[in-house]
C-alpha cells in the first residue's frame, strides 16, 4: 500500500478552539459598547459646536440608551429644548417687527415691559447645523473607529 504522508492538525485544532471562543464571545455587548462610544463622540462634537449665550442649549444635549432591533443598533442624540430646531436649521422672522427689550453689552435682552427695543431687519436667520455637521463628520470617521475596535475584539478572542 502507498503511504500518504503525515499531516499536522495542531494549527487547525487551535483555529477551531479560537473559533469556539469567538462564538462564545458576547457580540451583543461589543456592539452596544461600540454604539455607545460613537454616540459619546457625536455628543462631544455637537456640544462643542453649539453656540452659547446662557449655556442652556448646550447643557440640554443628551444620549438615549442603545436600542437593538434585528441586526441594527441605534442610539439617539437629542436636544429637547423647544428652540433647538430653530438654532439647528434656522427660522423665519417678520422684518419690521418691534421686539421690546434692551442691550446688555453686545447681547439683546428681551423684556416685554421695556420702553426701548429693536426692529427685526432680516426675514431669515441662518441655522448653525451643529448636529448635522457633527453627524456627517462622525459618519466619515466611524469606519476607522469601528475597525480598530473590531481588531482589538478579535485579537482578544484569537490571542488569548
Amino acid at each position: 500500500m502507498a503511504k500518504w504522508g503525515k499531516c499536522d492538525f495542531k494549527q487547525l485544532e487551535r483555529l477551531n478552539k479560537n473559533m469556539e471562543k469567538l462564538m462564545g464571545a458576547d457580540l451583543d455587548r461589543f456592539c452596544r459598547q461600540a454604539a455607545q462610544d460613537l454616540a459619546g463622540r457625536l455628543l462631544n462634537k455637537v456640544v462643542k459646536r453649539t453656540p452659547v449665550v446662557y449655556g442652556t442649549l448646550r447643557d440640554a444635549w443628551a444620549v438615549m440608551p442603545v436600542g437593538h432591533r434585528g441586526t441594527h443598533y441605534t442610539v439617539v442624540v437629542l436636544n429637547n429644548l423647544q428652540y433647538a430646531s430653530y438654532v439647528e436649521y434656522g427660522h423665519r422672522q417678520q422684518p419690521g417687527r418691534f421686539i421690546p427689550g434692551y442691550w446688555e453689552s453686545d447681547r439683546f435682552v428681551y423684556d416685554p415691559d421695556a420702553e426701548g427695543g429693536m426692529v427685526l431687519k432680516k426675514n431669515w436667520v441662518k441655522g448653525r447645523y451643529m448636529l448635522t455637521i457633527s453627524t456627517q463628520e462622525l459618519e466619515q470617521q466611524a469606519p476607522k473607529i469601528l475597525e480598530k475596535k473590531l481588531y482589538l475584539f478579535l485579537k482578544g478572542c484569537f490571542d488569548a
